[in-house]
């Protein structure tokens, strides 16, 4: 993930409840009054926006961070019922792992802003600033709380449990060596007091001296305070010790779960669940809980190696969706689900196939090449563009072939943020709010620049092929641009005071479709006239600001249509489609 310090952000304010249209009357339509439609909801959504880190904690509910919802849910272990969700109110910033303290105390990660946060008995919030990246956390059996760097950082620090002192550098970054470990995910303690935890990026069960001394900067393999104790994984993610003195390891890319013995290194195949799984722990009855970053369940694996399902998977973040062609009346529906794009039965919304992206771009993943995590999607011809800016990407993407083509949208002045792509005469169009607008793909030349006074932060986009619109989130206008060859003409704009307006799609009446996330609804634009008209209320969409130094809209929420005209939205609120068909 590329992730950027790009504004303070405004605060979105979303309708929670869900109304579809009245369809009760039967009589014909009056050709004078406005086209009513009817919402169906379809797919199926988990209850979690994808499921990370976990604990037990003190009253015995399973607690469960969750990066994409922005929350840590607290849950019924028995029967999945949700007391709580702990949001942005609580300082919880994007979480990625937590633990419970020796007093009861939670401590969470925010591995985007880099903070660690703790939330005493009595509901005192303290957070502290580590690094960005800041992400697995444990505490060992003296009381020692440790946290290390995974994705956006690496290294190995020592905290303060009440989060005053400085924290300890223990293995840390250089410019020579950005990479000393090799992203150490969820680690454990072992009986030896040293740290046993996987290395994502090299495939590898790893052990490390917490005491080591000397420079922190040296590398940790040449001097021995790290160890590697088993390999041979794909993308290892979560190690924790039961209670027979076994480490279980969790290996992300193939849903294996391993026992390995830290002794000898030898790692036996336990059982092989959903690819995606990310965490785990132990309950003092040896209980052992699961969670799957990409499906979003939440599971008790059993001494049988059977999964008991306690919160249901399904879609957890949908956002961009598009159809492709396909023969007679098998046109194709995909949606991007973060850490997918999955082909959906367009009538059912069920899943009929999922192409798994990569968690982190650049690191190999067996079975698939170099598809990266996905945000929007347009439809290319026979392709899908993605733009996704937690990867910093934009892609062309074919079910067949797989990425045909990639672009980092980086600039040597900025870190991209890709929101939405489409191709226009030859050329993919991005709306990025980390390099500064609506630019080409090819060289980052500006075609509608940010100046956060007209232009605020470009999100969705739409083209007939010759002249492009582009949706505005923060001032709530949609720009139309012409374009005297490759040279844009100057922009206009044709709607304004839309709220928070983010995907765009053409009806097949050549009306502009607009999804605006502040109003809970799907509107559509009279390009001829700018008349703008509600075509469904009450959509539940994300509905919560995105993390500070991201981009506002956090999520993405899409609009298609369908040959047969039907229309397609994405709700994130609920994890759902929403299919909406004209009376």
């Amino acid at each position: 993930m590329k992730l950027k310090n790009l504004w303070i952000l405004a605060i979105l304010i979303i309708p929670a409840f869900f109304t579809a249209c009245d369809d009760s009357d039967d009589t014909e339509p009056d050709p004078d009054l406005p086209d009513s439609y009817t919402v169906t909801e379809i797919g199926s959504g988990a209850s979690l926006n994808g499921a990370n880190g976990l604990d037990i904690g003190p009253d015995g509910n399973l607690y469960i961070a969750s990066v994409i919802g922005i929350n840590i849910t607290v849950m019924d272990k028995e029967n999945g019922t949700i007391s709580d969700r702990l949001g942005q109110e609580m300082q919880v910033q994007g979480p990625d792992d937590l633990v419970f303290g020796p007093d009861g105390s939670m401590y969470w990660t925010n591995i985007i802003t880099g903070e660690v946060g703790r939330m005493t008995p009595d509901g005192t919030v303290t957070t502290q600033f580590v690094a960005p990246g800041v992400n697995p956390i444990q505490f060992n059996e003296e009381g020692r709380l440790f946290v290390a760097l995974c994705f956006l950082g690496d290294g190995l620090y020592e905290l303060d449990p009440n989060l005053v002192e400085p924290p300890r550098p223990i293995i840390v970054a250089t410019e020579a060596n950005p990479f000393p470990l090799g992203f150490l995910n969820a680690f454990d303690f072992g009986p030896d007091g040293r740290i046993y935890g996987p290395l994502y990026a090299a495939g590898l069960v790893i052990s490390v001296d917490v005491d080591r001394t000397g420079d922190p900067a040296s590398d940790p393999f040449a001097d021995g305070s790290v160890q590697v104790v088993s390999g041979g994984f794909s993308i290892p993610v979560a190690a924790q010790f039961d209670p027979e003195g076994m480490l279980t390891l969790l290996d992300q890319a193939r849903g294996e779960v391993f026992k390995i013995d830290v002794m000898t290194g030898a790692s036996t195949l336990f059982t092989t669940l959903d690819p995606g799984l990310d965490n785990l722990a132990f309950d003092e009855d040896g209980s052992l809980y699961l969670t799957s970053a990409e499906q979003g369940w939440v599971g008790e694996l059993l001494p049988t190696g059977a999964l008991r399902t306690i919160s249901p998977g399904g879609l957890i973040a949908p956002q961009g969706l598009a159809f492709l062609e396909g023969a007679g009346d098998e046109d194709k529906l995909f949606v991007a689900d973060q850490y997918n794009i999955r082909q959906l039965n367009s009538n059912s919304g069920e899943v009929e196939n999922s192409y798994r992206s990569l968690l982190v771009p650049g690191v190999p993943e067996v079975g698939v090449a170099t598809l990266n995590t996905v945000g929007s999607l347009q439809a290319d011809g026979e392709n899908l563009i993605s733009a996704s800016w937690f990867a910093g990407t934009v892609q062309v993407w074919n079910p067949q072939d797989g990425v045909t083509e990639s672009y980092d949208m980086s600039t040597a002045e900025a870190l991209g943020a890709p929101i939405d792509a489409l191709r226009l005469n030859g050329e993919i169009i991005v709306s990025d709010v980390g390099i500064g607008g609506v630019v080409r793909a090819s060289d980052k030349s500006v075609i509608l620049p940010i100046d956060n006074a007209t232009v605020f932060a470009p999100s969705g986009l739409a083209t007939d092929g010759e002249t492009l619109w582009v949706a505005d989130w923060g001032t709530g206008i949609v720009w139309q641009i012409g374009f005297d060859g490759n040279t844009p003409t100057t922009p206009t704009p044709i709607v304004q005071d839309l709220v928070f307006p983010e995907g765009l799609a053409f009806d097949n009446d050549g009306g502009l479709l607009v999804v605006e996330t502040g109003a809970a609804r799907l509107s559509r634009i009279d390009l001829a006239t700018g008349e703008v008209t509600e075509i469904a209320g009450g959509l539940e969409f994300f509905g919560r600001p995105g993390v500070e130094g991201t981009p506002p809209m956090w999520g993405f929420e899409g609009v298609t249509v369908a040959p047969s005209g039907d229309i397609y939205v994405t709700g994130q609120g609920n994890s759902i489609i929403y299919r909406i068909t004209k009376d």
